[in-house]
């Protein structure tokens, strides 16, 4: 892995065009100037946000509470972040590591496609910015590591967008899981999310401002189609293996995020998994624009299942999108988007005990994440809380695509003695994006 992330003249003009090149002439490292600023702003001071990418996602989330101030956005498509920046009355940038060089910036929101997690979430953490990134955190297992490392080696709070952490019925229904109402835990039923594929849909002209190459980053660039850079069109990034890992890392960083709350496992996962045959996903290829419909089908077809060191074991089945089914030999709790029931009714209706553990409360992601940047302690869904369940996404991914049983050790994030599954933990960066060494 090359130790530095580099643009350079020559590689833009070969693989983004003279535009390209006038655009990001600057090297990929971040500028000596914004490096370990103190990213603490004082108890009285407004916090500085910048976005990087504001498409359907990034949109949804400008509405920073009364401690923060929009100061900046950045997307890769200029007409779309200079529309923005008018509305909200600050700047705009193409760029996002000129952003990251901004005094004003005290904190960034990435709402990138997942390939561009990653690098953005660590860069602002050398630059001394506060980050708040979308689920799932990251494309591969290794990439998530990299990026709890580099926000723990620069101090920063770091923030995952698992908002049904906080969602009061979420957590109500997690916290009788984790209260013993339901007694030992022996098996949860999850959603059975569809794994990724890929697509070969002809080229489009590429819209003008849009920076396509540097949209397709660290994969092998395909030709513009609305359809690939749309998050959900027919079929959008999100079903396709270069961006995304599907579905499983689309919903399941929320479905399964909730299972490693409710459990106590957030600090772990599990520790073998296996698909419900013994055959290798034979994923669609999409030459025309399509709904979902035919590759979430054969995507799924092949359930997961895993199982953590307690004993419990999950299964991808009929649960629910955001939440899971959690059976107990003394009853079973479901929760679902914002809301819980159990079965025996009055399971819920027993207050806790002082012995009980308590679950972290919070109301509002954002309020939780600027709270925690004025008080420098780690959010509610602190960015290894993050990592480990966006893990588990990612191992279905892998049990499905190899259409085996595996073994994982959730300490050192390896499959034991398995050089083929192991391949499967990170991804062939393309250059100049591939992630910095020593974060």
């Amino acid at each position: 892995m090359a130790s530095t992330c580099r643009f350079d003249r020559r590689s833009l003009l070969r693989s983004g065009g003279a535009a390209a090149a006038s655009t990001l002439l600057a090297p990929m490292l971040i500028p000596a100037r914004a490096l370990a600023l103190s990213g603490r702003p004082g108890a009285n001071e407004r916090i500085g946000v910048g976005y990087i990418g504001v498409g359907r996602r990034g949109q949804q989330l400008m509405g920073p509470p009364r401690e923060g101030r929009i100061v900046a956005v950045c997307d890769v498509h200029r007409p779309r972040a200079e529309a923005i920046a008018a509305a909200r009355k600050c700047r705009a940038y193409q760029d996002y590591r000129k952003m990251l060089d901004a005094k004003d910036v005290d904190a960034v929101i990435v709402a990138t496609p997942d390939h561009w997690h990653a690098l953005p979430s660590i860069h602002a953490c050398l630059a001394g910015k506060d980050v708040y990134t979308e689920k799932p955190l990251s494309l591969t297992v290794r990439e998530g590591r990299a990026m709890v490392e580099a926000a723990r080696r620069h101090g920063r709070v770091f923030q995952t967008g698992s908002q049904r952490r906080s969602m009061k019925h979420h957590r109500q229904g997690c916290q009788l899981v984790r209260a013993g109402r339901i007694g030992k835990v022996h098996t949860v039923i999850a959603n059975n999310y569809p794994s990724p594929w890929d697509c070969t849909l002809p080229g489009q002209p590429v819209p003008q401002g849009l920076l396509w190459d540097i949209w397709c980053g660290q994969t092998e660039p395909r030709p513009f189609h609305a359809d690939i850079y749309a998050p959900r069109g027919d079929p959008g990034w999100i079903s396709f293996a270069p961006y995304s890992g599907g579905e499983l890392t689309g919903n399941g960083s929320h479905g399964l995020d909730q299972i490693q709350w409710a459990l106590g496992t957030d600090a772990t996962g599990p520790v073998e998994l296996w698909p419900e045959r013994n055959e290798p996903l034979k994923a669609p290829v999409y030459a025309a624009p399509e709904s979902r419909t035919r590759g979430d089908r054969l995507c799924s077809r092949n359930r997961v299942f895993f199982r953590y060191a307690s004993g419990v074991v999950v299964k991808l089945d009929s649960g629910p999108v955001a939440g899971a089914v959690f059976l107990g030999d003394k009853g079973r709790v479901v929760v679902d988007n914002d809301r819980f029931w159990c079965e025996p009714a009055e399971l819920a209706d027993e207050p806790l005990r002082d012995s009980d553990p308590r679950l972290e409360e919070s109301n509002d992601h954002f309020q939780n994440w600027f709270g925690c940047i004025k008080s420098r302690r780690r959010p509610i869904a602190d960015v290894e809380i993050g990592h480990r369940s966006a893990v588990i996404c990612h191992l279905c991914n892998i049990a499905r695509w190899l259409g085996r049983r595996l073994r994982w050790d959730p300490e050192k994030e390896v499959f034991p003695d398995d050089e083929e599954a192991n391949r499967y933990l990170a991804r062939p960066q393309r250059k100049p994006y591939q992630l910095p060494e020593g974060t």
